[in-house]
């Protein structure tokens, strides 16, 4: 996968989670993505980044409207 497709891949994580998400701040959202995107930026293998992205944010996010 090429980096212009990751990044659309990775916009659309966000919009999806927004969604998922209504009630958090778009800014906790937002940041949920960036930390995920940082724990795998280092990874050889992209193709499933995006994904692997979706999961450790859902599961931030998740917790984080719990509390």
């Amino acid at each position: 996968m090429n980096s212009v497709e990751e990044a659309r891949q990775i916009s659309q994580v966000t919009a999806r989670l927004l969604t998922k998400f209504p009630t958090a701040p778009r800014e906790a959202v937002e940041t949920a993505v960036e930390d995920a995107v940082a724990h795998f930026n280092g990874g050889r293998i992209r193709d499933f980044v995006p994904l692997l992205i979706e999961r450790t944010a859902t599961t931030k996010l998740a917790s984080l409207i719990e509390q």
